[in-house]
């Protein structure tokens, strides 16, 4: 008997990820706008209720696929070396996501995690869901930034969101470089700088509270 909620917990996220990866599937090959939800649960052999159970919008089914990046950036905060600062940790873990060519940071040009890419940044509801999607991110982030440099909820509220929205905005930047027709490994250098920038200018910002 003790085994049942594990199990019927493995079942669910057996559905929900088998949801999810067709409804990708589909998505990337006949187009977002052009399956509906009862395509995806049809082709799942589940009902619309039973999908909008995982699901609460057709865009979710999207995100699911970086959901295991959701809450990464308060995790490297929280996890960072004896003597790191908070942007130090952050800007040394966006330079080695870069370096892995981690899909999440836009520089990956293997095929299927391109059309992915080009997907979430072409169709306008994607790009907001993603907006929505970050808040979360940046509630958790807040939230480690308070626990390393005692600041207080305002500052760390606001130094939260423009982390978050810089590294969204620098994967949309070297999405644009592979849709541009250049390699990853092309992009990689002009890449780093741009992530140097960014973070020199968030620590401009809010080095007295977050880089010492």
């Amino acid at each position: 008997m003790s085994d049942e909620p594990g199990l019927r917990e493995r079942k669910k996220q057996r559905t929900r990820q088998a949801l999810s990866d067709t409804a990708v599937e589909l998505f990337l090959k006949r187009g977002f706008d052009q399956v509906s939800v009862a395509d995806v649960a049809a082709a799942v052999e589940v009902s619309k209720p039973t999908l909008f159970r995982y699901f609460p919008a057709k865009e979710d089914l999207v995100l699911h696929r970086i959901a295991d990046h959701q809450g990464e950036a308060a995790r490297v905060v929280s996890g960072r070396t004896a003597g790191q600062s908070p942007l130090g940790a952050l800007r040394a873990h966006f330079h080695e996501r870069l370096e892995a060519h981690d899909p999440i940071t836009g520089l990956n040009d293997n095929a299927t995690v391109r059309a992915f890419n080009d997907m979430v940044y072409t169709t306008p509801s994607l790009l907001a869901r993603l907006v929505r999607y970050s808040g979360r991110d940046e509630e958790l982030l807040a939230g480690a930034l308070v626990e390393a440099s005692g600041s207080d909820a305002l500052t760390a509220g606001l130094a939260a969101a423009q982390i978050i929205t810089v590294h969204q905005r620098l994967a949309r930047e070297n999405w644009r470089k592979l849709a541009d027709g250049r390699g990853a490994g092309e992009a990689l250098l002009e890449a780093h700088a741009d992530a140097d920038r960014a973070y020199d200018l968030l620590g401009a910002g809010f080095g007295a509270e977050f880089d010492r």
